[in-house]
């Protein structure tokens, strides 16, 4: 079956695409990833923060969230039954995916840019302060520094963006984020695979090996099938929706025809 690019959202799909490519060219050009070293942060306390939300829907206590200056993160929490182990691991990577496709949905619909950019700006700090500050005070431990300044300056970054950029500059770097959100989840699964075969190392899929007994490769294939279906069910609804554009204003916005 062949899908078409609706008339309403070519201008979108061009701000994508061009984010893609930025987003790309930041990870391939020497010495230019440093430019989305705050992105890369962001995506950490994305990923962190689905590992926390689903330790509390099943009924389980985060004592921290911690994010580091490599971008690795976190989260501790209590544990419970199996179920409970294989959602919270598996809650990393298909939680920042799972942003990402909700960040493009919100780009289809009428949401302003500028809500949406304010709106994840409050995400990071309001895990920054519930877990990575007042829950290991709690728990009688220090929280990380990092933690900390990272999660004022991103949503800092965040609110004067919702607040100076221009509709049209709005929405692209909500798009940045969504592409971000997404590819990291691509990058990281692809090193975590690696890490898997050849190498003892403690990531989300060794605990979702401690947990079932069933290899850590099994599991990060696993993720990877589902992340592409998440990816691929987002596109097709962002690029197909007959409903009216959500952004009106964006950098690419083809004139309205007659009719």
């Amino acid at each position: 079956m062949r899908y078409q690019i609706a008339r309403d959202a070519r201008p979108q799909v061009t701000t994508l695409l061009l984010a893609t490519a930025l987003s790309l060219g930041l990870w391939f050009i020497p010495y230019a990833e440093f430019l989305a070293y705050p992105f890369r942060i962001f995506v950490t306390f994305i990923h962190e923060g689905g590992h926390a939300l689903a330790a509390l829907v099943t009924g389980n206590a985060v004592r921290s969230l911690s994010v580091s200056a490599d971008g690795s993160g976190l989260v501790y929490s209590t544990s419970g039954g199996l179920l409970s182990s294989m959602f919270v691991s598996s809650a990393g990577y298909l939680g920042a995916m799972s942003f990402g496709a909700l960040l493009l949905w919100l780009v289809r619909r009428r949401v302003k840019a500028r809500v949406v950019l304010a709106a994840c700006g409050g995400l990071v700090l309001l895990l920054a302060t519930l877990f990575g500050f007042l829950a290991p005070l709690w728990n009688w431990s220090l929280p990380g520094l990092f933690t900390l300044v990272a999660g004022v300056a991103i949503p800092a970054g965040l609110f004067a963006a919702a607040k100076y950029l221009k509709p049209g500059a709005a929405a692209f770097l909500v798009s940045f984020l969504a592409v971000q959100c997404v590819l990291n989840a691509v990058f990281d699964l692809r090193t975590v695979l690696f890490a898997s075969a050849f190498s003892d190392a403690h990531t989300d899929a060794a605990n979702m090996a401690e947990a079932t007994g069933v290899p850590s490769v099994f599991w990060v294939l696993f993720w990877i099938v589902v992340a592409f279906v998440i990816t691929t069910l987002a596109l097709r609804a962002y690029v197909t929706s007959k409903d009216a554009p959500s952004q009106p204003d964006l950098p690419f916005e083809d004139t309205p025809l007659e009719v």
